[in-house]
């Protein structure tokens, strides 16, 4: 399995809040050994990798972790508690799971 970390820096040259807070996380819970790769999508330069691994698979937000298990096309995860549930284990609270899909998503509202 190979586990790639995209992430944004933005025109100013600071990483995105959330980008930050999700490396964080992952160094905070010693998950970041599991990344193999963290590749960056940097808004001053659009043919970086992140930017075209953005394109390819159709994800307009950061960051996103690519998943290969080596059996065709990489799963995507744009959700960081998604992606720490199913892929390194770590179960999510279902409150930061929804808070984190609620944030990245201001169309939707609470029931």
């Amino acid at each position: 399995m190979h586990i790639t970390f995209v992430k944004k820096i933005l025109a100013d040259g600071e990483p995105c809040q959330k980008c930050a807070d999700v490396q964080e996380r992952l160094e905070q819970s010693g998950q970041i050994d599991r990344i193999d790769e963290v590749v960056i999508a940097d808004e001053r330069d659009p043919d970086s990798l992140g930017w075209q691994l953005a394109s390819r698979h159709n994800v307009n937000r950061a960051p996103f972790f690519l998943v290969d298990d080596g059996d065709g096309e990489p799963r995507v995860y744009t959700v960081y508690f998604k992606f720490a549930k199913e892929v390194l284990g770590k179960a999510a609270g279902v409150s930061e799971e929804a808070g984190e899909i609620l944030k990245d998503n201001p169309d939707l509202d609470f029931i």
